[in-house]
């Protein structure tokens, strides 16, 4: 997520009680009601110690979270009060009597504080979040509607800096075909699939600007969702129980990975499990089906499918589109610009995986998940041809020169080598021909092998959520 500036104006902290929601139950108020957290929070002095004082009366550590919140949206917004009375300052220091923690400012250190205890937050927690968060963009509130059902951590949901939409999807943007994309260079990231032999490529260089794509292809209408942060394209059929669901960029962030919103529901979509987490349709069984997709350079792409469409450099924004110009500082370092709650040595946080997906292809049609699995690139860079076993279920990785990943269910068949970007060899010495949805035997046309969903991430984005992925490296 850009980080786009806000300004709370005086009135957000007095007056955000103002926004008119359902109250929660009888039951629930038996807790301090949330406005006397936003109270506690007032440029009025006397005002924000009274309700300090009151809440410190019935204190559990479960309401820390909503101070780390109103303290993150202070510090980044920059807010303090031309009185003198700085509300960051004077909230820290209250959360530490309270807690006996000593994080002073640093809401990093809060946070991790938080999410290292149990999840007993107050009862209104959800509501308080909408309503925090619609201080920067009133919208926000839709997405916390009590009652709110979640099947996640609320206290892990930050805000990404910008407003709902502010990093502007794409919108069935205008195509060209491969021949008139002349300012795509053979070395460029393309993000690719096919659907029924249709080829499609998404340059990075365009989808890092936009993170979500909302496209038609082979009839097949698509959300292709590209969380910049966590390194993840994953391209997700927009059809799901029965329904068209059309998606846009919430503006928030689960572990550091991009949260939609479907515009039917308000509901909050994981765009990494492709699950909705927060919202109405939470606990009706929903998701998305995950589409193949690979990561490779234009050059590559183009020539494996000469008749494929990509995205026109005339997307309506003005944008620098060149090569690597968005998010060039993030991507050039390992540090995050959103803290998540677990991590994982082994590789560098940005370092690149390819972790198996069941949902959408090779077995959709018996309803087996695969369990968490990660590969290392380099791991695959160097092994063109890598068998394993996943759930007593042999697949076969095939890595291209350009970098390619695709994964296939193979049963018994064992592969040797790649003869060419296009063929592979078997045990037998028989050659086999692969694409994008199926491995195909040369020798035997009615003899395929279907392609299993997989996709890139940055490791720390995929282990925050899958810390029980095996990892192969």
């Amino acid at each position: 997520m850009s980080a786009r500036r806000f300004t709370i104006g005086r009135f957000v902290l007095l007056g955000l009680c103002a926004i008119a929601l359902p109250r929660g139950s009888d039951a629930q108020q038996a807790e301090p009601g949330i406005d006397l957290f936003f109270d506690a929070a007032s440029i009025v002095p006397d005002t924000s110690l009274a309700a300090q004082a009151e809440i410190a009366a019935t204190w559990r550590d479960g309401y820390a979270s909503m101070f780390v919140d109103l303290l993150d949206i202070l510090r980044r917004t920059g807010f303090v009060d031309p009185r003198g009375f700085v509300q960051l300052a004077q909230l820290a220091g209250y959360l530490s009597e309270q807690t006996g923690q000593t994080f002073g400012s640093d809401v990093v250190g809060w946070r991790r504080w938080i999410w290292s205890l149990p999840y007993e937050p107050h009862a209104d927690y959800g509501e308080f979040k909408g309503r925090l968060f619609a201080s920067l963009d009133p919208g926000f509130v839709e997405f916390f509607r009590p009652p709110v059902r979640s099947s996640i951590r609320l206290d892990e949901i930050q805000w990404g800096g910008v407003s709902i939409n502010g990093i502007p999807p794409l919108d069935h943007p205008a195509i060209v075909q491969s021949n008139e994309a002349e300012y795509l260079n053979d070395g460029d990231i393309v993000f690719g699939l096919s659907i029924n032999a249709v080829a499609r490529a998404y340059p990075k260089r365009i989808l890092a600007w936009h993170e979500l794509a909302l496209d038609r292809v082979a009839g097949q209408e698509l959300t292709i969702v590209y969380c910049t942060l966590c390194g993840t394209v994953i391209p997700f059929s927009s059809d799901v129980g029965g329904e068209h669901r059309t998606f846009g960029t919430s503006g928030l962030l689960y572990q550091s990975n991009k949260l939609m919103f479907d515009a039917e529901t308000q509901s909050l979509w994981s765009s990494l499990t492709g699950e909705p987490v927060v919202g109405p349709l939470v606990g009706t069984g929903l998701a998305l089906t995950a589409l193949p997709v690979v990561t490779t350079t234009w050059g590559e792409w183009r020539r494996r499918h000469p008749e494929t469409s990509v995205l026109s450099i005339d997307t309506g924004f003005a944008r620098d589109y060149s090569e690597g110009a968005a998010y060039r500082s993030y991507f050039g370092t390992d540090q995050l610009m959103f803290d998540v709650s677990l991590r994982d040595g082994r590789l560098p946080n940005k370092a690149e995986v390819l972790v198996l997906r069941s949902l959408g292809s090779g077995f959709e049609a018996t309803g087996r998940e695969l369990p968490a699995y990660a590969i290392a690139e380099e791991f695959l860079a160097a092994r063109p041809v890598h068998h394993l076993t996943v759930d007593d279920q042999d697949l076969v990785v095939l890595t291209t020169d350009g970098g390619a990943n695709r994964v296939y269910a193979v049963d018994s068949y064992r592969f040797d080598s790649l003869e060419t970007q296009n063929r592979v060899i078997d045990s037998d010495g028989r050659s086999w021909t692969l694409d994008e949805a199926w491995l195909t035997a040369d020798f035997d046309e009615d003899l395929r092998l279907p392609r299993v969903s997989a996709h890139r991430a940055f490791w720390f984005g995929w282990f925050a959520q899958h810390p029980e992925t095996v990892l192969i490296r």
